[in-house]
Formats: C-alpha cells, structure tokens, sequence
C-alpha cells in the first residue's frame, strides 16, 4: 500500500490545540499530516489526547487553536454530516428499530440518493463484509461481532475517502478482535480509503497500521511504521508502551553518534545504541527487548555483551518460555525463547549468563 504522507496530506492538523476549560490544554500543538490512502493509528492511554482528536477531525468537538483541512479544505467550521467521513464506533451506534437494510440504507437517504441505488450500495457493503445474507435481521439479532460488521459497512456504503474508527474492535473476545482487525486491514487495502484509527492496543496499532502516533499527555510522542516504533523506540515512554520492555538504569561513561557505555547501578558496563544522550554523567535507561536475550552461548550474536542472572521464574506459554531474572539488582528482566524441541529447561535459583547484541539495547532518557 502506498500513500503521501508529505507536508500537502489529505488530512492535515496545523498547530491544533484543545482545551475544555480554557486552562489545561489536552492536546497541545498537534501538527500531523496524513497521506491519502494510509491506515494511520493513534495509539495511547486513556487521556493522552488521541480521542479528543479524532473527535474535532470528525466534527464532534471544536479546536481552541489552529486548523483542521480535509483534502485541502479547511473544514473546523464544518458540520459533522457535512464533511462526507465515515464513522465506526466501540459500541456499533446502530439503530436498533431498522433492519440491517435499513440501517446502512438512512445515510445514502440523507443524501439524496433514489431507492434503486440505494439498494445496490447496500448489498454491495454488506457483500464487503460477508453479512449479505442479513439485510432483514435486526441489530438485537446478531452478535456482537456481526454488529461490528455492520457498523462497519455503514461507514463505508456510501463510499467515504475518509473512514474514522474509535476503539472499534473493544468490545469483542480476543480471538474475534484478532480475526476482525485483518478483515479490516484487508478492507483498507482493497479499498483504498484513507483511516485514522483509535486504539490504546499496542498490538492492535501494530498488526493493522501504515503508520502510529503514539500519544502521551496531549502530543505525539513519535509518529513512525510499526516496525520502527517497536525496534527504535524515540524515548523511555515509547520503549515501555510498545511491547515488552526490560529497564536497566545507569550513567552514560562514555558516547559518540553509534554508542554509548554505560554503568548500570551494580557497576556492570554496558554497550548501547545513544537516544537523545547529551553528556557524560546523564542518567539513563538502557532499553532490551524480551526477545533479544538468549542464556545458550552458540545461539548468542557475534559481539553480544553478556552479564550474569539467576532465574527467578519460568512460565510455560505454549509457543514460549518467558523467564523472570535478577539482572544487575533489577528483579523484572524478562527473557523469552521459543518453545523448541531439545529446550533447555531453565529452573528458578539457577545461575546462568545472558546475552544480546548491543545494537538492541537503547540507551534513553530515565524513566
């Protein structure tokens, strides 16, 4: 999939602001171009502005600040029902007296659209999202998600260039969550519409996104591909917000632009990939993902720095073994290896060296 995500985006935030008591500003200078035809994710806490902005690009609140354009348009003076966005809400907001039909036919009615016409988008939308055979039920006769399947194509019947979801999927089980978000990703593709979507499912934003904006306390954090959020994280919030994250802290020895030596609090030293590291002497958190720690010496990377541990727990996860360690006076150091044929079996009290290549471990600002 391929979108423009340049200074000219098909949805631009120019220093947008917010603010619903004229104090406390709840989202504070937000400038955020969106590409048409990217699956973008506002990722975050409860809190942290990502709503509040999806709201004011729908329509439902207004910027204290700044300005909102819709394929050049500027459009913070324009009604919701006037500015052609699809909406797809947690709790599907249908309406429960219509038929399916009926449903996803009232939108092509307000605007203006002959019943023939109509009837086709409708079987078309519901065809998108296998629920065709469905037009006469009523939304208390289905489940939950085949609800979300018809909020779904009520968003898109009448062909939208813009789609809006906000916590679509968090009100469905897991197995059902995971299966809906491909469906949707596999929509998005198709289609070629453009989404901002609404989650605070780290998993979630990574599985379906072209890009994610992690949001904390009313600004973007970082604004980067799922692969690059998760590998190099821009700082400590990010790196404990996106997957699981072991923190080891220090004070920087020594740095240049490719590494950074560091002294964990026990006295260990250890090599890092330097993260906003500005001078000597500046504590920091060094960053490992679970992942990247392995115990066997044949399977540790060339150059791979190795420090000991002792086994504080093993937890059995089918597909994985994820083992609490005692690293450097930190009892929270989590490793995580596959569950292969011929695995060692690791055992709380044992000693053992751990190891992970130094480019994997991000030295950034303490926590």
């Amino acid at each position: 999939m391929t979108f423009n995500a340049s200074g000219d985006g098909f949805v631009v935030f120019d220093r947008v602001q917010k603010s619903y008591d004229g104090e406390v500003l709840v989202v504070k200078d937000l400038n955020l171009s969106i590409g048409k035809g990217e699956f973008l994710t506002m990722l975050g806490p409860s809190g942290s502005g990502k709503t509040t902005c999806l709201m004011m690009l729908a329509g439902f609140e207004t910027a204290t600040h700044g300005e909102i354009t819709l394929a050049g348009r500027p459009i913070n003076q324009v009604p919701p029902h006037e500015r052609g966005i699809g909406m797809v809400f947690q709790n599907y907001a249908l309406f429960p007296h219509m038929t399916v039909g009926e449903n996803l036919s009232f939108p092509l009615e307000v605007r203006g659209m002959g019943k023939s016409e109509r009837e086709a988008k409708v079987m078309r939308a519901l065809d998108m999202v296998q629920m065709g055979k469905f037009a006469n039920r009523r939304p208390a006769q289905l489940s939950g998600g085949q609800q979300q399947r018809i909020a779904l194509a009520r968003a898109l019947v009448f062909d939208p260039e813009l789609v809006l979801m906000d916590e679509p999927l968090g009100a469905l089980d897991k197995q059902l969550r995971e299966h809906m978000q491909y469906e949707i990703k596999h929509l998005h593709e198709s289609l070629g519409i453009t989404v901002v979507y609404v989650t605070h499912d780290q998993g979630e934003a990574l599985t379906m996104s072209d890009r994610v904006a992690v949001f904390n306390d009313g600004r973007i954090q970082q604004l980067a591909p799922p692969d690059e959020l998760y590998e190099r994280p821009n700082n400590s919030f990010v790196a404990g917000f996106i997957g699981e994250n072991n923190k080891l802290l220090g004070t920087v020895e020594d740095f240049d632009d490719a590494k950074t030596t560091v002294r964990l609090a026990t006295g260990e030293l250890i090599e890092a990939t330097p993260v906003n590291i500005r001078a000597k002497g500046q504590k920091t958190m060094v960053s490992i993902r679970p992942e990247r720690v392995e115990f066997k010496p044949e399977m540790m990377p060339p150059g791979a720095h190795t420090i000991a541990a002792e086994v504080l727990e093993v937890i059995y996860m089918g597909d994985i073994f994820r083992t609490r360690l005692r690293v450097a006076g930190s009892d929270d150091f989590v490793m995580k290896s596959r569950n292969t044929l011929g695995q060692t079996k690791l055992v709380p009290g044992q000693a053992v060296n751990i190891g992970w290549h130094p480019a994997d471990a991000r030295a950034l600002d303490p926590v």
